[in-house]
């Protein structure tokens, strides 16, 4: 079968950037929105200063194994980070926060907030029993009320670094809360 190269004419997605708006064209498993919540660069650098502790604590005593404790260390840290990264995906159906979905028909309203009214939500106004995917690193956050008379949980609480895109997809067409 023959490889088809891409159209010059197209824009070809980044794969290093965190959001792609539309992947793929038409379609019930078309992607409007992706992106991944990795760690700040200050995240990575924490962690990595934290191995590097350990080297400092076992080079007196035997410099192999200070290396050895620090490369495990610095690897276990690194992959709980990635692990840690969860994605939030929207297509036309069905949206997708970390590990949880639910089908678009039964989103409510959807509202982003910054700064302190991000941090009043992560807070005060949190209700125990809605979903959360906060990541401590990223600081907006959106909710996402929840219109399933069969679910108890009252509304969706995600973190992004791109609210207002969010709450635009999520919204299409009616007037966006931030």
């Amino acid at each position: 079968m023959p490889r088809s190269e891409p159209d010059p004419a197209q824009p070809t997605p980044d794969p290093a950037s965190s959001t792609s708006p539309v992947a793929e064209p038409g379609g019930e498993d078309a992607v409007l929105y992706r992106e991944r919540l990795w760690p700040s660069f200050w995240v990575w650098f924490v962690c990595i200063a934290v191995a590097a502790g350990s080297l400092v604590v076992f080079a007196p005593i035997n410099m192999t194994a200070g290396v050895v404790v620090f490369l495990i260390l610095a690897g276990l840290l690194v992959f709980a980070l990635v692990r840690s990264a969860a994605t939030i995906v929207v297509t036309p159906t069905v949206l997708q926060v970390g590990r949880a979905q639910i089908e678009r028909r039964y989103l409510g309203e959807v509202a982003g907030f910054a700064k302190e009214e991000a941090r009043v939500q992560r807070g005060m106004e949190l209700n125990a029993r809605a979903y959360q995917c906060i990541r401590g690193w990223v600081d907006p956050v959106v909710t996402i009320g929840i219109t399933d008379p069969a679910d108890p949980t009252p509304y969706w609480i995600t973190s992004t670094r791109h609210p207002r895109r969010l709450v635009g997809v999520l919204t299409q067409g009616s007037q966006p809360t931030f």
